[in-house]
């Protein structure tokens, strides 16, 4: 489970459009921004589009942090060498 505000932010992290994670997910641009623009604790919609949505962000390269005491949040991945 993850917020639309991380969703947005792992957007930013990725600099990534709307269309970008359109793309990236196949879930279509209309949906993301009917998503993003309601407020959540979740992201709402069917369980099979945020699966996409997440999975498309995780591939990016992006984290998500679960509330631990300072709060959720994203992140990009560290790189392994």
């Amino acid at each position: 489970m993850f917020s639309v505000r991380q969703m947005k932010a792992a957007r930013a992290l990725l600099a990534w459009s709307q269309g970008d994670l359109a793309e990236a997910s196949g879930v279509s641009e209309p949906t993301i921004a009917r998503l993003e623009s309601e407020d959540g604790e979740q992201v709402g919609g069917r369980a099979e589009t945020s699966g996409k949505l997440k999975v498309a962000l995780e591939k990016a390269g992006v984290e998500f942090i679960p509330e631990n005491g300072g709060g959720a949040g994203v992140r990009m991945k560290k790189r392994k060498r």
